[in-house]
């Protein structure tokens, strides 16, 4: 015999009682389950899950129920480029008397196993990721248990049906690269992000473009592949002032790396600009303050992380949303960049 809705937990054709009659198990183990809870048995968990997917199950939530959290998740924090999303996150969240939370987990790819087990217990007003896309039983989950998710500037390319912010990456590749060829240059290397990041190879292909437009030729041996850290960019930017005709500009694919290239400038004896034009990407607040003054690619992070929380909270009250939003990215220019020397 069936028990009757629950209004707390009802959504159309299924309540929690019903699930626990098709489980044959009590309705407080399919609640553990909805709630994160360890103490369920694998198998049990898995038909629980399977019964909540197969009938579309969606909890509910009051506002007793909810925290006023937003979850901000990395698969790492300490980074400058990370602390701008932060400021942005907890801007907008202010704005809604929420606080954040902040979570690092997993890979730049998707946040780890035991990660999901943690949201739904904490069960935040929605998720903010900084990951390329979710794994489907995990986006199955948080929609389960009416958690809105919103991806922003992801590394991959997301699947259609999640909510995502972005900014114009190869439209920044061209217009930092189109500057070096306006200022002279023609031999000009690039450092991108890590080759498995759609970002990376954006901003990649924006380079190509604004030197195939140009009718120059790209030199494979001037294109190299870092890992957006001051590290990456030195040791990448070693490699190509080192080559018997190195470049006369580098265009890093982001600050912290147009960072590592000043240094590696200093320790090959070149000055900036004189020997070498440098072009970072992010414009975080530390390029300004870099010696000289890095010309870069204005990537708006605080403002896609404001609009990942609004729209996290217009899928919160179900109101609809552009899956898709991309910013626009602007060239600052600075005191990095100068005409080439004299041949």
């Amino acid at each position: 015999m069936l028990l009757p809705m629950r209004d707390d937990e009802e959504l159309g054709r299924i309540t929690l009682a019903q699930v626990a009659e098709k489980a044959g198990v009590s309705i407080s183990t399919v609640s553990k389950v909805l709630n994160g809870r360890q103490d369920v048995a694998t198998p049990t968990r898995v038909k629980v899950e399977r019964l909540l997917e197969t009938h579309a199950y969606r909890r509910t939530t009051r506002a007793a129920r909810e925290a006023p959290l937003i979850e901000l998740v990395f698969h790492e924090l300490d980074s400058i480029w990370a602390m701008e999303l932060i400021r942005g996150v907890e801007n907008a969240a202010k704005a809604h008397q929420a606080s954040v939370v902040l979570t690092e987990s997993g890979t730049r790819h998707a946040p780890g196993p035991e990660w999901i087990e943690g949201v739904l217990q904490r069960r935040p007003l929605g998720v903010v990721l900084v990951f390329s896309a979710l794994p489907a039983e995990v986006k199955q989950q948080l929609h389960s248990r009416a958690i809105p998710f919103v991806i922003i500037d992801p590394a991959g390319d997301p699947d259609p049906d999640v909510p995502s912010v972005g900014s114009a990456n190869w439209s920044g590749g061209v217009a930092a690269t189109r500057h070096l060829i306006e200022s002279g240059h023609r031999r000009i290397g690039i450092i991108t992000g890590p080759d498995d990041m759609l970002c990376s190879l954006a901003r990649l292909d924006g380079y190509r473009s604004a030197m195939s437009m140009a009718g120059l030729e790209t030199d494979p041996a001037l294109v190299r592949y870092g890992d957006f850290h001051v590290e990456g960019g030195y040791d990448q930017a070693m490699k190509l002032l080192a080559l018997p005709e190195r470049p006369t500009a580098v265009f890093a694919g982001s600050d912290l790396q147009a960072l590592g290239t000043l240094e590696a400038a200093r320790v090959r004896g070149l000055r900036v600009p004189h020997d070498l034009s440098v072009v970072g990407y992010d414009d975080v607040p530390v390029a300004r303050w870099s010696s000289p003054a890095l010309t870069t690619v204005h990537q708006p992070l605080r403002q896609m992380a404001e609009e990942a929380v609004h729209m996290l909270l217009r899928l919160r009250a179900q109101e609809p949303v552009t899956t898709r939003l991309e910013l626009a990215t602007s060239l600052i220019v600075r005191k990095s960049t100068a005409p080439p020397p004299p041949q």
